[in-house]
């Protein structure tokens, strides 16, 4: 197939773009359908093409709901009890996740506008700063530490389900006595339960993880609140706003400071590829009321449940939970147990959907277009989550803080990298057909398809940031690092990156398709 990019007209007054006449060509491996000419079927499917605006089903209420599932996540509740157990009482931890909700609704809305304008996910996004090829690095370090937590999240979900097993059936736990690699029989049947729903989901495509995230967001919302008014009668109607051991002064204020940034760092990948989503946004107005009512209000009332939580158990019998899940297990109805589960259940499969399954997906579709479809994508992703044996790894504290911490210290500065390019530089305009074309001419074909600029930043700000990540002397500032390392990748990147131009806009309308896909 010819490498020549495709006839493009364009209208210089109206910015849009028009094609005529191109010819399409059969993928032989039937994945890709149709490539337009010119555009090669290594770079371009039809699960990494750009989005038609006409027909983009994601309202403001679409992403709500995203964030509605994600920000209730047992994960989140961890970290928000444990601001409580290092001393910070209700205030300072409403005030901390709000601090940290502001500068997240504006990170994600500078991602997400990406995707509205240009329609395409991450892995093609990243094409624009690092290259056709060298877009690879970004796309595998997201997805590689996505897969890791998929498997993960999911173990961590089969454990809420053994539980809600064993209270439906006594018998079940004679299951949960012997071990093979790791899990007893009911882990085992547990694990691959969810495992399995999980991929059916979504096999079904995006749209399908759009309305089970619109299903799930009401139901984790009416849980959580449920759960916090059943603590606080418990309570006796009053909580404990504080331990005994609770900060003042300047540490305080360090410590709410550092619980903001650390907030921020723990939606480090989500900020990175959120244009996933955003590329099936209605508008910007969708992304931005979404983000609105999703990030920092949603926030407040999360850390209301939070306080609501560590505060009333604090005040029965002094002890700080770790997790919603431990006040689950004490529900002393079966009835209200397994709603309880069954409740915990939708929102881990929810958050695994939107946080660690879609990235890999298209990941792996970027890597290898001609082979895997958002389906066949999915399904290897999964398979890799299922065969790392996840337990193992969550059992692990090297693994976690030096391989998921590793990769997971990179996002950083591949935010900066990527949004220094597309903001600063370019002043966002993208010659979308580009990013599919491998013509050494082309707008994104550097040098050998790899922008060695984007490398150049990239290594000694991902330096940096490892050596915060790891280094203990450095500690008193790891609360800070995913900041440190976006603002030193934005940084260096605006020092070396080229300005010359002049940077085309073109439409990818030409070259687009539905995207209900």
């Amino acid at each position: 197939m010819s490498t020549e990019p495709p006839t493009i007209q364009r209208d210089e007054a109206t910015s849009t773009t028009s094609r005529t006449g191109i010819p399409v060509a059969e993928d032989a491996h039937g994945v890709t359908g149709t490539v337009p000419a010119g555009l090669s079927p290594k770079l371009y499917n039809d699960d990494l093409a750009p989005t038609s605006r006409v027909g983009r089903r994601w309202s403001s209420y679409n992403i709500f709901t995203l964030w509605a599932n994600d920000v209730h996540s047992l994960g989140n509740y961890a970290f928000a009890i444990g601001l409580f157990a290092l001393g910070l009482g209700g205030w300072q931890i409403l005030t901390a996740l709000v601090l940290g909700g502001v500068f997240l609704f504006l990170l994600l809305n500078l991602s997400g506008f990406m995707g509205e304008k240009t329609g395409v996910p991450f892995p093609v996004m990243s094409r624009i700063s690092f290259g056709i090829r060298g877009a690879q690095i970004p796309a595998l370090i997201r997805g590689g530490v996505a897969i890791a937590w998929f498997g993960i999240q999911t173990y961590l979900a089969s454990v809420v389900l053994r539980i809600m097993l064993v209270a439906l059936f006594a018998g079940a736990a004679d299951l949960d006595t012997n071990r093979f690699l790791g899990l007893s029989t009911l882990g085992w049947i547990s694990f691959v339960s969810l495992w399995v729903i999980q991929v059916i989901i979504v096999s079904y495509g995006m749209e399908m993880i759009r309305r089970y995230e619109a299903f799930a967001g009401p139901v984790i919302l009416i849980t959580m609140v449920a759960l916090a008014i059943w603590m606080l009668s418990n309570a006796d109607w009053t909580i404990a706003w504080s331990t005994p051991d609770s900060l003042t002064g300047v540490d305080m204020w360090l410590k709410i400071i550092g619980g903001a940034s650390l907030w921020v760092a723990i939606y480090g990948t989500f900020v990175l590829n959120f244009c996933d989503f955003t590329r099936n946004a209605e508008s910007r107005k969708a992304i931005v009321r979404g983000n609105f009512w999703g990030i920092p209000l949603n926030m407040l009332l999360f850390g209301g449940i939070v306080v609501v939580l560590a505060g009333a158990q604090f005040r029965i019998d002094g002890r700080v939970i770790e997790s919603p899940s431990d006040i689950v297990q004490t529900v002393p109805n079966t009835f209200l147990l397994v709603l309880a589960c069954l409740a915990l259940l939708i929102l881990t499969v929810a958050v695994n959907l939107m946080a660690n399954f879609v990235a890999p997906i298209y990941a792996l579709s970027n890597l290898f277009p001609r082979h895997l479809d958002f389906r066949r994508a999915a399904f290897v992703a999964a398979v890799i989550g299922l065969v790392i044996l996840p337990w193992n790894l969550y059992n692990s504290p090297a693994v976690i803080n030096y391989f998921l911490g590793g990769l997971g210290a990179l996002l950083g500065p591949l935010f900066g990298i990527v949004m220094a390019d597309y903001w600063l530089v370019r002043r966002s305009r993208i010659d979308v057909p580009a990013l599919f074309s491998e013509a050494p001419d082309a707008a994104y074909h550097y040098r050998n398809g790899v922008n060695m600029r984007a490398i150049v930043a990239l290594v000694p700000t991902a330096a940096i940031a490892l050596v915060m990540a790891f280094v203990s002397a450095f500690e008193v500032v790891s609360e800070f690092s995913w900041f440190i390392g976006a603002g030193l990748g934005a940084v260096v990147y605006l020092l070396v990156a080229d300005r010359r131009g002049p940077f085309a806009e073109v439409s990818g309308e030409p070259i687009s398709v539905p995207s209900t896909h």
